[in-house]
């Protein structure tokens, strides 16, 4: 899913999860999508959460932190997606082109 550049990721978090079936997974995210409404909806679904409180947390929760690791394959994931100068500054103007230079950048990288 795209959104514009200033629409911070975790107001689309909900959207992209309901077109998956979540149930009996481990959601993993960062702590942007700590918010109680993102916990609760994973909740619903019959899945878990891995997502660290912000370090102003009122009512902090625990974190399998071992799981939590496993963020990075993502992490290094998107940083081999921003090594094509053509995602990384965005020249397209239209989503369209945008999200196909994406998928093509995927599949060469998945391909490697």
């Amino acid at each position: 899913m795209l959104s514009g550049g200033q629409v911070h990721d975790s107001k689309m978090a909900i959207a992209l999860m309901e077109t998956t079936n979540i149930a009996g997974s481990h959601v993993i995210a960062d702590r942007a999508y700590g918010t109680q409404k993102i916990r609760t909806y994973i909740e619903k679904q019959k899945a878990n959460y891995i997502i660290p409180p912000k370090k102003n947390a009122k009512s902090p929760w625990n974190v399998d932190w071992f799981l939590y690791k496993e963020r990075h394959l993502v992490e290094c994931f998107f940083h081999k997606l921003k090594q094509f100068r053509r995602i990384a500054t965005r020249y397209d103007k239209l989503a369209v082109s945008f999200l196909s230079f994406i998928h093509i950048a995927a599949i060469t990288i998945l391909l490697k």
